[in-house]
């Protein structure tokens, strides 16, 4: 089934945001946030990295590591990545249809809701930046250090099912990485993968997307 087939046929549509919505890290460079993060950690006496969070320029890596190492850990390195996306938000490019498919989807009056592992304030001040708040119906991301809340977890999806009172087979996820795509399987939702870089594709259809593309201009219509 084609990706515009499955967002036909949903009642509800849930945004990844980070990929779908915007490019976030499109202004600061997100292994500049890690360098940045693995600098509280070496605040906090943390300096003997295991080589692959010495090295990574993913900031969820260090999230993810400072949650093994304590509570106060995961608190000092959270906050400081969520400050850090909010600041990068000023610079965040929207991806290429992405507004227009919010726009469409919401004149069908269908719910919709960004459920991403970025923080609830950074997506606000995008939506705010954009004025898209009216266009969302609910947020569910990341709002404090619980790193095993985070895609792939289902907690997000629930969270967003739960609230808009849709049922998971009348749901679908787009999103841009394999921990999407696994989290969509965990919830029972289907899900089509945005493969916006080389090799996503490959990646995605192996985690099992439902279906994927590679723009979002040919979907905004989808309503």
């Amino acid at each position: 089934m084609k990706a515009a087939e499955i967002l036909s046929r949903a009642s509800a549509l849930f945004l990844d945001f980070d990929g779908p919505v915007c490019s976030v890290f499109a202004g600061i460079p997100a292994s500049t946030v890690a360098d940045q993060l693995r600098g509280v950690l070496a605040d906090n006496g943390h300096t003997d990295l295991p080589d692959a969070v010495a090295t990574t320029e993913d900031p969820f890596d260090i999230f993810h590591y400072a949650a093994l190492l304590g509570d106060d850990e995961a608190r000092y390195v959270e906050a400081a990545f969520t400050a850090h996306e909010v600041e990068a938000i000023s610079s965040a490019t929207p991806t290429n249809g992405g507004h227009q498919l919010i726009e469409t989807w919401t004149e069908s009056g269908r719910p919709l809701a960004i459920v991403s592992n970025n923080s609830a304030l950074a997506i606000s001040a995008y939506l705010d930046l954009y004025d898209l708040h009216a266009l969302i119906d609910l947020v569910s991301a990341r709002t404090g250090p619980d790193a095993a809340l985070l895609k792939p977890s289902p907690h997000f999806l629930n969270q967003a099912m739960s609230a808009l009172d849709v049922a998971f087979n009348e749901s679908v996820l787009l999103g841009d990485s394999t921990s999407d795509i696994e989290a969509a399987h965990a919830a029972g939702v289907r899900s089509v993968g945005y493969a916006n870089k080389p090799g996503k594709r490959t990646r995605l259809t192996a985690a099992g997307a439902d279906a994927i593309t590679e723009a979002l201009t040919g979907l905004a219509t989808v309503g």
